[in-house]
């Protein structure tokens, strides 16, 4: 979700500048927002405004590329490599340069017939957090866990934080959070549960605390 602040402050794109790029809507630029926008930006969605068309999204191309170029947007938080999530609602590298070049190029739409199809996203229920253990500073689990998941418990805004886990085998990353934003707190679910032995040292770093939900509380 586009912050609305920068929104407001941005003026729409009117008129069409030359086009100077062969990227375009219908084929690459599309396939990019259905899959990591279109859950906010849609009919009904959080988003103040819906880009699930070109003639939506046109008007808002430089505002577009500002925030995902300062990573505002998506709003995911965490750093990529540090810790491996599913699903991963950050852009990649790569995503980022086609959205950037696109609107550098004039953002041109392209030909209608290699549009996707739009994404059927229904009315998602209100999250349900499951009880974890809740981690502030330093904590050395008692006995084994299976992590599956962690969320931001209180973490001040604009705060980066570090979440890692000393085990016998060595230190594991797990989260790392980057100018934390509160409006769009998340659970964080691991791509695959990571093993925690009794003794293991979970360390947060930064002004905030993390609860570790483990596997048996996580729905799959």
């Amino acid at each position: 979700m586009v912050r609305l602040a920068v929104l407001l402050a941005a003026c729409p794109l009117l008129a069409h500048g030359p086009i100077t790029t062969k990227l375009t809507w219908t084929k690459e630029i599309s396939r990019i927002v259905y899959k990591r926008c279109a859950t906010c930006h849609r009919e009904n969605g959080t988003a103040p405004f819906a880009m699930l068309t070109y003639e939506e999204t046109r008007p808002w191309a430089t505002a577009i590329k500002e925030e995902v170029l300062a990573r505002r947007m998506p709003p995911w938080g965490a750093i990529k490599g540090f810790g491996e999530f599913e699903p991963d609602l950050g852009l990649t590298q790569e995503e980022i340069h086609l959205l950037a070049d696109w609107v550098e190029g004039g953002a041109p739409e392209g030909e209608p017939q290699f549009l996707p199809s739009k994404p059927n996203h229904t009315l998602e229920e209100k999250e349900r957090v499951p009880k974890g253990v809740l981690v502030e500073g330093r904590l050395r689990l008692r006995a084994p866990m299976k992590l599956a998941a962690l969320r931001p418990a209180a973490v001040e805004k604009g705060a980066s934080l570090k979440v890692v886990a000393r085990t016998p085998r060595g230190l594991v990353p797990l989260l790392w959070l980057y100018e934390f934003d509160p409006r769009h707190v998340q659970t964080y679910r691991l791509r695959d549960p990571v093993p925690l032995p009794a003794g293991t040292l979970v360390e947060v770093d930064g002004k905030g605390s993390i609860t570790l939900l483990p596997a048996s509380v996580i729905k799959k």
